[in-house]
């Protein structure tokens, strides 16, 4: 099989190759998509826990799951991921950043030793508790704004 592009497979998925005629129904489809991901207010009351039963009880799997390792939701956002997490992590104070880096490694130990926290440390432990979110909002704002603006990105966003 030839070897096929990402941005080409996805033109051909959308009948925008040039061989072809635009596919009006996948185009149309595909906008109406996003746009109803990002406003429905089904989709938000399915994805919300107090809502539906079973978003609740994925939730309460999750947190299950990171109370045995000790670990804060948070804590799983990949700097590498993301030049906005890699920013928003830089301008939080040390010792926040500290805790998280002791978190993961205190995971990664238990997780080697195919062990978990001792029930009174789970008990111990808040995994929805937030220290990440507030500061990425405010990096993806700034963002938004220097693109609005016309401004130079604030850092080079360019794969290694």
């Amino acid at each position: 099989l030839p070897k096929v592009g990402w941005a080409k497979l996805r033109q051909q998925q959308l009948g925008l190759y040039k061989d072809r005629k635009p596919n009006s129904f996948a185009i149309t489809n595909s906008i109406q998509f996003k746009s109803m991901a990002s406003s429905s207010k089904l989709v938000k009351a399915i994805l919300d826990p107090k809502k539906n039963w079973f978003a609740a009880l994925h939730k309460k799997t999750i947190e299950n799951r990171l109370r045995k390792y000790g670990l804060r939701y948070d804590d799983l956002y990949d700097p590498m991921e993301s030049l906005d997490i890699k920013e928003a992590l830089a301008r939080l104070p040390r010792e926040i950043v500290d805790a998280r880096n002791q978190r993961l490694l205190r995971a990664m130990d238990l997780s080697m030793k195919h062990e978990y926290l001792s029930n009174d440390l789970q008990a111990q432990q808040t995994p929805f508790r937030s220290y990440l979110r507030d500061m990425l909002a405010l990096v993806e704002r700034e963002k938004a704004e220097r693109q609005a603006l016309g401004a130079l990105p604030l850092q080079q966003r360019t794969i290694p």
